[in-house]
């Protein structure tokens, strides 16, 4: 390995140069210009090393990418990544990218632009060293995973079929840890219908739609429960025109999480329960969402993937330690579909979506090297 790890030091400032290229470029899931413009600079970087790449074109949201090397048959590992951020036009410019005390920042810079500057070189260092486990990848970059994928999911699925392992390239966790669990979870809308009225003149009259629907929030958010990892948030919540009129329209939005796939249906039930039932006569409430994402449970085909990455990080002189998150990604969708999938293979960082987020730069040669190494173990 000492030939990658030289090659790969060699080409340090280049990468960070690219970093801070595609990190000051707007890439909100809504900004479909720049997602594009990204798409534009890795294409001509995985065609320079032979890789075909497929634009799936989208109307609203950014295009998607597909990309495999044209020496490249049936591959049995897929590799994911996006491309969007979660922060609004103008963010680039308001504070670009910088890196200080071994920390770069920036918007997006860890979640997830830096695990896009290491798949490239990982493969990169893999051709020049002649280590031939580039081709026995399939790479989807998508443009709406902050989103929850709603566009590339089935893209993402069809491309998982018949694969035998999925590398996720979102961050590492803060104390270096990779991801073998995650929580799934999905959005509902709960929207309640009630008759406006002059709150002084005739209340009596009116059915208040923000008071049914404050029942059920109360009874929607007692539906979590931390100890079974089930977490229901009423996240949002409208309603009413004036202080002096009984509120003829409300809505919420709520966030829902759980661990297992076994709670699916449960909840489903006990959220349908809440929404059709009435506390407020004259009213009328309407839910609609779904449960999205499967939970990413930890099974024995993980447990037989993490073997082979903990090997290559002890190869590597890196202990590689593993952990379960709150937090969803398209690992839960190769994981429903009973691919071997480990996530949290991006770069060292902390304070993802916020304007503290950052990359600890030293982390990002670490893990492309480590990329690198079990790319090629699990294509030997």
């Amino acid at each position: 390995m000492g030939i990658l790890k030289d090659l790969l030091n060699a080409k340090k400032q280049e990468m960070l140069h690219f970093l801070e290229q595609i990190v000051n470029i707007d890439s909100g899931s809504h900004i479909k210009s720049g997602i594009d413009e990204i798409s534009g600079l890795l294409k001509v970087k995985f065609e320079r090393l032979g890789f075909i790449v497929e634009v799936v074109e989208e109307k609203a949201q950014g295009n998607h990418l597909v990309i495999q090397h044209r020496d490249a048959v049936q591959p049995e590992i897929i590799i994911i990544g996006h491309m969007d951020t979660v922060f609004p036009e103008g963010t680039a410019k308001r504070r670009p990218f910088t890196m200080k005390d071994g920390r770069a920042y920036g918007p997006g810079v860890i979640d997830m632009k830096a695990s896009l500057v290491e798949l490239i070189y990982a493969l990169t260092c893999m051709k020049q060293t002649g280590r031939k486990g580039y081709q026995n990848v399939q790479i989807v970059l998508n443009s709406d995973e902050e989103l929850g994928s709603p566009t590339s999911r089935s893209l993402i699925m069809k491309q998982a079929i018949n694969k035998k392992y999925a590398l996720i390239l979102e961050a590492a966790r803060p104390d270096g840890s990779i991801v073998t669990a995650r929580r799934g979870g999905g959005q509902f809308k709960v929207f309640v219908e009630g008759k406006a009225a002059h709150s002084g003149i005739e209340p009596e009259k009116g059915h208040s739609a923000i008071e049914e629907l404050a029942y059920k929030v109360i009874k929607l958010q007692q539906l979590t429960n931390h100890e079974e990892g089930i977490s229901v948030n009423v996240g949002l919540i409208q309603g009413g025109t004036a202080a002096n009129t009984v509120a003829a329209e409300a809505s919420a939005h709520v966030d829902v999480r759980i661990s297992q796939k076994k709670q699916i249906n449960p909840l489903k039930e006990q959220i349908e329960k809440i929404c059709t039932t009435n506390y407020i006569a004259g009213t009328k409430t309407n839910v609609v969402g779904k449960i999205e994402r499967i939970p990413m449970e930890k099974s024995e085909k993980t447990e037989a993937l993490l073997s082979v990455i903990k090997q290559a990080g002890q190869e590597l002189g890196l202990t590689i330690t593993d952990t379960a998150t709150g937090g969803s990604s398209d690992a839960c969708l190769t994981s429903a579909m009973g691919v071997a999938t480990i996530d949290g293979l991006g770069p060292v960082g902390g304070f993802f979506h916020s304007e503290e987020e950052y990359l600890v730069i030293s982390s990002l040669l670490e893990r492309t090297l480590l990329l690198a190494t079990v790319i090629q173990k699990l294509s030997e």
